[in-house]
């Protein structure tokens, strides 16, 4: 059967569905035996090889114990499983969506991310991400459940085969205060010091750059070793994934643009130090 991975609602399903299992301690042959399943199968859930009908899914959720909010989200992703393109318009505490944004970012071989007013979640410190979440009028529980997931997503940069990451970001990303000074100054350093590594790659489009259609939105690029590449568009109250080859095209013909108007990166990192003073 061909793989159903390279959809963002499968690998959003399949990597719920290991993380739960795993959450509560269980092999996946115990889990398998307990359900009487092939554990084969069971791991061509969990790798995204296959899709579990939804009475699959329910029944292994429903055998772990998994609490009503998660249990929600994670059957709502059966419904996008075979969907090439997957908008998520009702986030939550953390949105079905992320999910899938953090599989995506697991298994990417390399990452894209072009940002015209913030910086990148993968890039932010604690301060600057915390300063972004309230003042966008999430409850502080919530805000907490972000944070931490954001955080955590951070690892995929370090150790050992770290993700490939570039980015392009606006000017007026760092010239736009988020919290406050001293909050922007330990960003700004804390992107100096990512910009030096062999993985990370860091770049500035200056703010007097004139009209571009990248100042349209922020979108990140993911492109997998074997897999169809995937677009990832987030906004104030929606999310939405894009699978479509036309579409990641017309992304990736946009993403050759901003490079040709983004400075070098020991420019970009210039500019950055002038910014931290």
């Amino acid at each position: 059967m061909k793989p159903t991975s390279s959809s963002p609602g499968s690998r959003a399903l399949s990597a719920s569905l290991r993380e739960v299992r795993e959450a509560r301690k269980f092999g996946l042959r115990e889990l398998a035996r307990a359900l009487e399943v092939d554990p084969r199968l069971l791991s061509q859930w969990e790798l995204g090889i296959r899709v579990p009908p939804i009475e699959e899914v329910a029944r292994i959720l429903g055998y772990l114990r998994v609490d009503r909010v998660t249990t929600g989200r994670i059957l709502e992703l059966v419904q996008h499983t075979r969907e090439l393109n997957w908008l998520d318009s009702h986030p939550s505490d953390l949105p079905a969506a992320l999910t899938g944004v953090m599989q995506c970012e697991r298994t990417a071989s390399r990452i894209t991310n072009w940002s015209p007013l913030i910086i990148p979640g993968l890039l932010q410190t604690p301060d600057y991400a915390r300063a972004q979440l309230t003042a966008s009028g999430i409850k502080a529980e919530q805000a907490d459940a972000r944070l931490v997931a954001r955080l955590n997503r951070q690892r995929i940069l370090s150790g050992y085969d770290p993700a490939q990451l570039k980015v392009i970001i606006s000017e007026l990303a760092i010239r736009e205060v988020v919290g406050d000074a001293d909050v922007m100054s330990d960003q700004i350093d804390h992107l100096l010091r990512l910009a030096i590594r062999s993985n990370i790659s860091v770049r500035l489009i200056p703010a007097d750059t004139g009209y571009h259609p990248g100042k349209i939105g922020m979108f990140t690029l993911y492109d997998f070793p074997s897999d169809p590449a995937i677009v990832f568009l987030e906004h104030h109250h929606a999310s939405a994934f894009v699978n479509e080859l036309d579409a990641t095209a017309a992304y990736r013909k946009l993403v050759k643009l901003l490079q040709d108007k983004a400075l070098a990166e020991d420019a970009s990192q210039a500019l950055l130090r002038e910014a931290a003073r």
